[in-house]
């Protein structure tokens, strides 16, 4: 892989990740397991313009934001720029998506907090159209 826009991350770049919820292409790298802490963790690398579909999260989640440049919305509220540094805690059943900017790849470490309450519940995929009106 070659962009200008995706330095050299601090972790592993991981394996494409193929899934139907996702409207490009995502690579992730597991960093900490399903295991008796409870808080899967993963380093999640978004190519340019690639965004996940609205989604919740039974537990919650935390988003640290490490490379580049992307997008996170809770439904309801304005779509917030994420930078490297930003931290995004996202409580349990929050309705939101998050991924790249059209013109930047985006890394972000994700844990997922208090998974004895659920998985995720993956819903409709964003509409393009707003999503493509973001700065």
């Amino acid at each position: 892989m070659s962009n200008e826009q995706l330095v050299t991350p601090v972790f592993p770049l991981g394996e494409l990740f193929e899934s139907p919820y996702f409207n490009g292409d995502v690579y992730r790298q597991p960093l900490v397991p399903q295991n008796d802490l409870n808080c899967p963790t993963s380093n999640i690398t978004f190519a340019p313009g690639c965004i996940n579909n609205w989604h919740s999260h039974a537990g919650g989640q935390i988003l640290l934001c490490t490379n580049g440049r992307g997008w996170y919305q809770e439904e309801g509220k304005a779509a917030q720029e994420l930078n490297p540094g930003d931290v995004v805690q996202i409580p349990a059943d929050i309705k939101h998506w998050h991924g790249a900017a059209k013109d930047s790849w985006f890394t972000h470490i994700s844990i997922s907090t208090n998974i004895q309450a659920g998985g995720t519940d993956w819903m409709e995929p964003v509409d393009l159209e707003e999503y493509n009106k973001l700065a």
